[in-house]
């Protein structure tokens, strides 16, 4: 009687059934998109709008102060500006050397996540120990680095004094060590971080492989190089790119430890950029910096990305 009724009505029990599911996906859907809705939203203002604005305000002429009634449009002025800016270059070449930090933490990170992992007892104290300067103040962190590298009265040149050395380096206010002064800080600071993903990753590579390695007579450094680093390489292309885009957004580090100087030997893209924006003004000309960073890290990702395939092991 009831399949007549469904008959009659044109709707059969199937096509009732998928009415229901579409429903209920629907509602799936919107509770979905309700629980995303702030990330989204979140993406949209506070990162493709700054970068989508970044891009025309710089082919401008213009201050934020004075409002948009003020805008000049300049064309690619500042792109030309930008070329012949000494001190712009400078802190662009400052960034591709602090690029070299990138390679050096994750040898020393790695190293240690090994031995931390095959070697030492107490390995969550371990773990803690080297964490800790990555989640401390970065302030406090640069001024006991100002302390340890005063050119005076710190505890580093007076042991180079005690030891022999007449005239020992000026450090942070030299320009030829200042930079490699703060390259020393950022490799302290990142070495836990970069310890803890490595730690992680080890614990996915099954001890099978190293147990047939021994069987086979292969040494601990052989084992190192054919098992741990080839099954490591996603988690170090993983830190790596990230890696190299977080030397492109130094800035507090720079900001706190050396404000850029001596003579911008320690000044980088994102230093300039906000001199440039909020204490010069020249928001247009900041703008154009800006473009011209996110083009630099876009190049650098993209061949990192690509090169991966030919030693990243999935």
């Amino acid at each position: 009687m009831a399949t007549k009724i469904h008959s009659q009505a044109g709707i059969t029990p199937s096509v009732q059934v998928k009415r229901k599911r579409s429903t209920q996906q629907v509602r799936e859907d919107l509770v979905g998109y309700a629980f995303v809705s702030p990330m989204i939203l979140g993406l949209f203002i506070f990162t493709l709008f700054p970068i989508v604005a970044s891009f025309f305000l710089s082919f401008t002429n213009w201050n934020f102060v004075a409002g948009f009634s003020k805008v000049k449009f300049l064309g690619l002025d500042n792109f030309v500006k930008l070329v012949h800016d000494s001190v712009f270059l400078l802190s662009l070449k400052n960034n591709l050397i602090l690029m070299i930090v990138v390679p050096l933490t994750l040898i020393f990170s790695l190293v240690l996540a090994v031995i931390i992992d095959k070697k030492i007892h107490f390995k969550d104290l371990f773990k803690v120990v080297y964490f800790i300067p990555y989640i401390s103040s970065v302030v406090a962190v640069a001024i006991v680095f100002q302390v340890l590298f005063h050119p005076t009265y710190g505890p580093i040149n007076q042991i180079l004094i005690d030891w022999g050395m007449a005239n020992p380096p000026k450090w942070l206010a030299d320009p030829d060590f200042a930079l490699y002064c703060v390259m020393g800080l950022m490799i302290w600071v990142s070495i836990g971080y970069n310890m803890i993903i490595f730690m992680a990753g080890l614990q996915s590579i099954p001890n099978d492989l190293y147990e047939a390695a021994d069987i086979d007579g292969a040494s601990k450094l052989k084992q190192f190089f054919s098992i741990t680093v080839p099954l490591l390489s996603p988690t170090t292309f993983f830190l790596l790119v990230t890696g190299i885009i977080g030397t492109f957004k130094a800035f507090d580090v720079i900001s706190v430890l050396t404000g850029g100087g001596p003579a911008n030997s320690t000044s980088v893209v994102v230093y300039r950029l906000y001199e440039t924006a909020f204490v010069n003004l020249q928001s247009g000309y900041a703008s154009a910096m800006a473009i011209v960073l996110l083009v630099f890290v876009l190049l650098i990702t993209l061949v990192q990305w690509f090169g991966q395939r030919r030693w990243v092991n999935y």
